[in-house]
């Protein structure tokens, strides 16, 4: 498909402004940049029509492409004020390394509307969370072990490899459910979706390698114009974020991206019935 220099420079507009909003996100909430830029893209991708088969695939791997600098960005900043704990990624990595790989494999072979089904579905819950989770609610007061350990890492590499989120979406909540302190939660997911990040996107690439209908400029299912300018306002604004979160109550912000991810996925279960 082709698009004429309005629709291009429109487009290129809301990519910086989704940018900068994943890049406070991410460093601010630990919740990713994925959980906003998949859905941005989504929806400027269906009102540019592009193809529903190649929509959402196009949204996830750009995505993950992203996460690989705001996460490089984000822990570098998180890491000065000792909020990374290299241990756990040291015991968890391998297990979100090979969980990545098992979710960018099913996603290359799934339809569009499946990963749409799972973001929208994954949204709902973490919108639910962070709307009405309390802080002091725990499943346990230490991190499992063993396979419970390795079976917990590898679905969140899956699941976040599947959505385009960069792991803190999903490894934050879960790390304060097992009691781990919530601003070293923040930092270490967002080194975590370093790990999610690379293999990711490379996975991407090659599922969506000469696949038609791909939107222009697109490098697999990664696209290079979303990828070109959404990285710097994302990169440069990651750090923010991590600084605000450690001078801020997020609480109340957290309700409000809540209501978003809400809206949300109610909007992509909308157009699956629909």
């Amino acid at each position: 498909m082709s698009l004429d220099l309005t629709q291009i420079l429109f487009f290129g507009f809301l990519l910086l402004a989704a940018g900068a909003l994943a890049g406070i996100t991410a460093g601010l909430l630990g919740v990713g940049g994925g959980i906003v830029i998949v859905p941005v893209l989504w929806h400027l991708f269906a009102s540019l029509g592009i193809d529903e088969a190649v929509r959402m695939h196009v949204a996830v791997g750009t995505s993950l492409a992203t996460i690989i600098a705001t996460s490089a960005s984000s822990v570098r900043a998180h890491h000065r004020r000792g909020a990374v704990d290299f241990d756990l990624l040291k015991s968890w990595g391998p297990w979100i390394f090979i969980g990545v790989l098992v979710g960018t494999a099913v996603a290359g072979y799934v339809k569009g509307p499946v990963l749409t089904a799972v973001f929208a579905s994954v949204a709902a819950i973490v919108s639910l969370h962070m709307g009405f989770g309390k802080p002091e609610w725990r499943l346990a007061e230490s991190l499992p072990k063993g396979p419970a350990k390795a079976g917990l890492a590898g679905l969140i590499g899956a699941i976040s490899a599947m959505m385009g989120i960069g792991g803190g979406t999903l490894s934050v909540p879960i790390l304060s459910l097992f009691g781990y302190p919530i601003h070293r939660a923040v930092g270490t997911a967002a080194a975590i979706g370093f790990i999610i990040g690379i293999p990711g996107a490379i996975g991407f690439v090659l599922a969506g390698w000469n696949v038609p209908d791909l939107p222009p400029f697109s490098l697999g299912y990664i696209s290079l114009l979303g990828f070109a300018l959404i990285l710097p306002t994302s990169t440069l604004l990651a750090p923010v974020g991590a600084r605000l979160a450690h001078g801020l109550n997020t609480r109340n912000l957290k309700r409000v991206f809540a209501v978003f991810l809400g809206f949300t996925a109610l909007r992509m279960f909308y157009d699956l019935l629909s």
